[in-house]
């Protein structure tokens, strides 16, 4: 497996082999779990060489605590990818991805996904993931590149930066993965209790509520305000949002919407860590 620190290498590296061979990115923040396990195997899958790209992105974070906290375990991290076959790994530093003498200038501007949702709960965090996708994607240039569905509204804005700027890559999606509860895996699940685990259980269980009762025919304005009510009567649970979008374009839903994915999605901070969550539906 080849370790590369500065855009030269992994460059050089890919250039080397993107003629005659797929290459795959995934791009992580290290402290990988089976999450990211079935994101780089369907690299593997689908292409003839993977680049693991690993790197806290600090521009992403409006909370300075939730960047200082987010767990680091690069050491096993190289350990677990080199057990799995993994070809490359890309580890760049902050200084190689926002170079300090060149100042920051350039910044994205999602519409109205800026306003809703993570975007409205989190600002300047999808300027900062659009930022450091197109830095990855235009370093490592691969044919693919691959995103789980858990970051279902960091997906869409993905995709439509792919869009905008006609950058020639496949991003695929993959299916959340989830621990016996049900709980979707998180790096930060490692900073959940035993009782915090627990509780965070309530935010798949009552999407699954949401989807039973949609299936079932209920008024989707009723699906949302119950699924709130289910969640704020749980004191271990600060609920942010839970929403019905719709997925191609990430508008919110009021109304039910026949023939057509919709998702619900939700947010909440069980003690001090902040998780999200969504199913889609049809």
């Amino acid at each position: 497996m080849k370790l590369f620190h500065d855009v030269s290498s992994v460059r050089n590296f890919t250039q080397k082999r993107k003629n005659e061979q797929k290459i795959g990115l995934v791009p992580t923040m290290g402290a990988l779990h089976p999450g990211h396990l079935a994101l780089l195997e369907a690299s593997q899958k689908d292409n003839d060489q993977t680049i693991c790209s690993i790197y806290v992105n600090p521009t992403q974070f409006n909370n300075p605590d939730d960047l200082k906290k987010y767990p680091r375990t690069l050491e096993g991290d190289l350990e677990l990818l080199e057990k799995i076959g993994c070809d490359a790994v890309f580890c760049p530093t902050d200084q190689i991805m926002y170079p300090p003498d060149q100042p920051q200038l350039l910044h994205l501007d999602f519409g109205y996904l800026n306003e809703i949702l993570e975007g409205q709960h989190r600002p300047g965090h999808f300027d900062g993931v659009g930022l450091v996708v197109t830095k990855l994607l235009n370093i490592v240039q691969p044919h693919r590149a691959y995103f789980g569905q858990k970051d279902l509204q960091q997906l869409t804005i993905i995709r439509q930066l792919v869009r905008e700027f006609f950058i020639p890559v496949e991003i695929t999606s993959v299916p959340i993965v989830r621990e016996a509860s049900g709980l979707a895996l998180s790096s930060r699940n490692q900073r959940l209790s035993p009782e915090e685990k627990e509780t965070a259980i309530q935010l798949y269980q009552t999407l699954l509520f949401a989807q039973k009762q949609y299936k079932a025919g209920t008024d989707l304005s009723t699906i949302t305000q119950q699924a709130r009510n289910r969640l704020n009567q749980d004191s271990g649970i600060q609920l942010e949002y839970f929403e019905a979008v719709r997925v191609h374009d990430f508008q919110l839903l009021e109304e039910r919407t026949e023939n057509q994915p919709i998702a619900f999605c939700v947010a909440a901070y069980v003690g001090d860590v902040r998780l999200i969550d969504n199913v889609l539906i049809n």
